[in-house]
């Protein structure tokens, strides 16, 4: 069974979940998602809380599936599954966010596996 993590920004909460509903239907197990513990009126002790589980999560996934256009603390996840050599897929309705005005180098690094589609393509290439 593949364990994945999502990383993206808090606007595309709805959209982690779809992709967690899809993988978990297809055998996969979320090892942590972050977006249905979002509620809006967090606490720093409850953002804390929050880091420790995403960095398990990360530590514990198989694969890391970063939803685009990312947030600054999706960032920082990226970094961690760089420094952790776990398998990367960049998600991305459009090729705007790997175009040199909007990329970031990170994401042209060769490890990357970068996907430009609909939320349902992606994840076929994920799961093949």
């Amino acid at each position: 069974m593949m364990k994945f993590y999502i990383g993206s920004g808090l606007k595309n909460c709805e959209l982690v979940n779809y992709y967690s509903k899809m993988l978990e239907e297809n055998g996969w197990k979320h090892t942590y998602n972050w977006a249905k513990n979002f509620k809006g009126n967090e606490t720093i002790e409850d953002l804390i809380e929050y880091s420790k589980l995403e960095q398990d999560g990360i530590k514990e996934a198989d694969v890391i599936i970063i939803l685009l256009p990312a947030g600054r603390g999706t960032h920082i996840e990226l970094g961690m599954a760089l420094a952790l050599n776990k398998k990367i897929f960049l998600c991305s309705a459009t090729e705007e966010e790997f175009g040199i005005e909007n990329t970031v180098n990170f994401y042209q690094l060769p490890s990357m596996v970068r996907l430009v589609g609909t939320a349902d393509e992606n994840i076929r290439e994920i799961i093949k």
